[in-house]
């Protein structure tokens, strides 16, 4: 019943907008019109005037000129120059089409008003050169009589021709008035018939439409309350529903996320297995390399150091035989390096901080980039898998910083309370822009490095946080919380 009401209101609304926006405009226009055309018209009259004042400024320019000529002081005080100026001036507006006084009017001139300006230049500037060679100081009594002579003959033709300019300016004024009066006349009939015709197709339509609305209203009253009843019933089944919906849903959600928290786990803990088989298989190959090659290479060093004692035929064999107890001696040298690379032995003796600053004295001689460490040298006890893993986010970090960065330094911290360990990794190198997160590469295409430290801090539960800028640098930075207080 609203909707319907609010519809039939809207219609009645929307037609009689309709029929009082056409009025309006139709009213508005006209009087605009009107008003556009009166300003036009006082503008034709100011025209006119100055027109009509064309003929009388040239008369009394022509008895100035009498009066100048023959030497009798003329009880007009108007200066001569200034009239003179006055009646050029105007004229050359007049023949331009715009008229420029307290305000600027506009000379609208027809075809024929044109060429009658055309026609009059002639007398027009025949004057005007007379009456200036009369005014000018410097001419003689013959040429000023000379010039009067000119002004007399040809100021009738002037006169005669600026009159029927005039005749001519006022006709058509006239013309556009009584145009006017017939945009009136056609303005009010056409309002006239705007009103019949909005009374036979507008609102005699939408009284027509009201009643047949109304009549349709009372006759579906009853249907309206059938259907209503039957819409309530639908309804209650509809709540229902939707309520065994929601439960199913909100079911679905919590066996979903059972399924992604089993699925993290289940990460983590084969994460956490393929962690610590690779740091025992590295265990193992650098108890291997330390035990077996190591021992046999120093073995190989111990018998060629017995054979240099004996004679050789020359020295180029001894020469040779140096070389050869130097590449023995790097060989067990990188064995030993690889080997601790591996598992460094440092860090299950001496402690984490002190494994940290051997790496970084370490990388400092094989890259030639200074590194700092900064930190407690003190044994800090750790789990063994806490203190590998660390180990390993700074090596990684370290590493990545040397070959990718190409920086000029490299700063490594190990800060530690009771209940925390705070290891940062920063340099001073490229940087990048991508931001810091688990899934962007750290210095290069490859996203192994960052990839590799972010399983192991989220293994050991702990926060990493990267920040870095192009040209100014990266800093890695890693915060382990602890169920165990520390023990120095």
């Amino acid at each position: 019943m609203s909707q319907l009401d609010q519809q039939v209101a809207r219609r009645l609304t929307r037609f009689y907008v309709m029929a009082l926006t056409i009025l309006a405009v139709l009213t508005v226009s006209g009087l605009l019109f009107i008003k556009d055309t009166i300003n036009n018209h006082y503008d034709d009259s100011r025209v006119l005037n100055v027109a009509g004042r064309q003929r009388m400024l040239s008369q009394r320019l022509t008895k100035l000129s009498l009066l100048k000529t023959g030497g009798v002081t003329a009880m007009d005080n108007v200066h001569f120059d200034s009239l003179l100026t006055t009646w050029s001036t105007s004229h050359m507006q007049l023949r331009q089409g715009m008229l420029r006084m307290e305000k600027t009017y506009a000379v609208r001139k027809s075809a024929v008003i044109d060429s009658m300006f055309t026609r009059i230049d002639p007398a027009f500037e025949s004057l005007r050169q007379s009456f200036v060679r009369i005014n000018e100081a410097g001419s003689s009594p013959a040429q000023k009589q000379q010039a009067l002579q000119v002004v007399l003959r040809d100021e009738p033709a002037y006169l005669r021709q600026m009159n029927d300019i005039v005749f001519r300016f006022d006709a058509e004024s006239f013309a556009r008035v009584r145009y006017l009066e017939r945009v009136e006349w056609i303005l009010g009939l056409t309002t006239l018939l705007v009103v019949l015709i909005e009374g036979l197709f507008i609102f005699r339509p939408v009284v027509r439409h009201t009643r047949n609305t109304v009549r349709m209203l009372s006759e579906s009253e009853e249907a309206l309350r059938l259907v209503n009843e039957q819409l309530e019933t639908a309804n209650r089944t509809l709540a229902v529903t939707n309520r065994k919906l929601t439960d199913t849903q909100t079911e679905l959600l919590r066996i979903e996320d059972e399924k992604y928290q089993l699925q993290r786990a289940e990460d983590t803990v084969r994460s956490a297995a393929l962690l610590e088989g690779q740091e025992e298989e590295r265990r193992r190959f650098a108890r291997e390399l330390h035990d077996g090659i190591g021992q046999m290479l120093t073995g190989l060093k111990l018998q060629a150091g017995s054979i240099k004692k004996g004679p050789f035929t020359d020295e180029k064999q001894r020469t040779r035989f140096d070389e050869l107890t130097a590449l023995i001696q790097d060989t067990i040298q990188a064995t030993r390096q690889i080997s601790h690379n591996l598992m460094p032995s440092v860090l299950g003796d001496f402690g984490l901080g002190a494994a940290l600053k051997l790496l970084a004295d370490q990388s400092t001689q094989t890259s030639g980039i200074p590194v700092f460490y900064e930190g407690d040298d003190r044994n800090i006890r750790l789990s063994p898998a806490t203190a590998i893993s660390l180990y390993r986010i700074g090596q990684e970090a370290l590493n990545n910083a040397v070959k990718h960065a190409d920086p000029k330094a490299i700063w490594m911290t190990l800060n530690h309370t009771r209940n925390n360990v705070i290891l940062t990794v920063a340099d001073d190198g490229n940087g990048f822009t991508a931001p810091a997160a688990e899934n962007v590469p750290l210095y290069s295409s490859s996203s192994k490095g960052l990839d590799n430290i972010s399983t192991r801090v989220r293994l050991l539960n702990g926060e990493l946080k990267i920040s870095s800028k192009l040209k100014k640098g990266t800093k890695i930075w890693v915060k382990l919380t602890l169920t165990d207080p520390l023990l120095h």
